[in-house]
C-alpha cells in the first residue's frame, strides 16, 4: 500500500495501542500495508529487540505493590530507571497485574512467567526504559494486615492468626515500616543461629578481657543478649506508637505473628 492511503486516522490509532511516536507508526503501517494488528506486532517485536540490548542499565526507581486476596497475600518490588516512569499510571497497573498474577501462585518466592514478561515488555517498549520484577512473596493461611508508604516505594504485610483489630494491625505494619533497626524476625527462635552465637560468644570474650570469672562473664553475656533481642525482633521491640510497650505486649491473647514481609525500593 502506498504511503498516501494511510490514513492520520489509522497512524493515530496504532499510537494510541502503542504508545509510541507517530513517525513509529506511520512507518510501521506503511511496512504492514496498513494492517493494523501486524503493525503493531512489528513495532512491539523490533522495539522489544532494542530494549532487550540495555538491560544492563541500572534501575534504581521502582514500586512496591501489596495485594491480598482472601487467605493469600502478595507483595511485589518493580523497578525502574527512573522515578517519572515508576510513578506513572501504566507502570502502576502493569505492577497490580502482575500482582495479580503472583497471587495465583504457591507460598514462597514469586516466579516470573510468560505472562508477567509480557505486561512488562509492553511498558518497557513504551516507555524506552529497563524495568524488571526485582523480587516477590507470595504468603497463604490466615489473616493480613499491610502499609504502603505514600511514595509507593516501602511497604509491608504481615500474616498472622487470631482476633486482632485492625487498628492494631496496621499498627505493627507501620512499626516494621518505621523502626529502627528493622526488625530481622518476628522473636528469639527466628533469627539466625550463626549471628546469635557469634554476638554471645563476642559478649563473653568482652566480659572476659576486664577480668570477669566465667560464670559471671555468662552471665553478663545473657543480659547483652537479652538485649539483643529486643532490639532486633519484632515482639521484642518498643513500639513506635507507645515505647513504653512492646510490640509482644499490644497483640491480643491468643494472636500470633505468623510472618511479615518489608520491601522497600533499592534494599534488600
Amino acid at each position: 500500500m502506498e504511503t498516501t492511503n494511510i490514513s492520520a486516522k489509522d497512524v493515530m490509532a496504532l499510537r494510541q495501542r502503542t504508545g509510541l511516536g507517530m513517525m513509529d507508526c506511520k512507518k510501521a503501517l506503511v511496512e504492514a500495508s496498513g494492517d493494523m494488528d501486524a503493525a503493531e506486532a512489528s513495532l512491539k517485536e523490533k522495539l522489544k529487540g532494542k530494549m532487550d540490548t540495555r538491560t544492563d542499565r541500572a534501575t534504581g526507581e521502582g514500586s512496591i505493590t501489596i495485594k491480598i486476596q482472601g487467605d493469600k497475600a502478595t507483595i511485589i518490588e518493580m523497578r525502574t530507571e527512573t522515578d517519572f516512569t515508576a510513578r506513572n499510571d501504566t507502570f502502576t497497573e502493569m505492577a497490580g497485574k502482575i500482582a495479580d498474577f503472583a497471587i495465583e501462585a504457591d507460598a514462597g518466592p514469586v516466579q516470573v512467567d510468560d505472562r508477567m514478561t509480557a505486561c512488562i515488555d509492553e511498558v518497557r517498549i513504551t516507555t524506552g526504559e529497563n524495568m524488571s520484577m526485582a523480587r516477590g512473596e507470595v504468603l497463604s493461611g490466615g489473616s493480613f494486615g499491610q502499609y504502603l508508604h505514600h511514595d509507593g516505594k516501602l511497604g509491608v504485610i504481615v500474616q498472622f492468626e487470631g482476633d486482632v483489630d485492625q487498628d492494631v494491625i496496621t499498627g505493627i505494619c507501620q512499626h516494621i515500616a518505621a523502626h529502627t533497626p528493622t526488625p530481622m524476625a518476628i522473636d528469639e527462635s527466628g533469627m539466625p543461629q550463626d549471628l546469635v552465637d557469634a554476638r554471645r560468644n563476642e559478649a563473653v570474650q568482652e566480659a572476659k578481657d576486664t577480668g570477669k570469672p566465667d560464670e559471671i562473664a555468662a552471665k553478663i553475656a545473657e543480659g547483652k543478649m537479652r538485649k539483643f533481642f529486643e532490639d532486633n525482633t519484632l515482639l521484642g521491640q518498643k513500639y513506635v506508637r507507645d515505647d513504653k510497650m512492646s510490640v509482644g505486649e499490644i497483640l491480643p491473647d491468643g494472636a500470633k505473628i505468623l510472618a511479615f514481609k518489608r520491601y522497600q525500593v533499592g534494599h534488600d
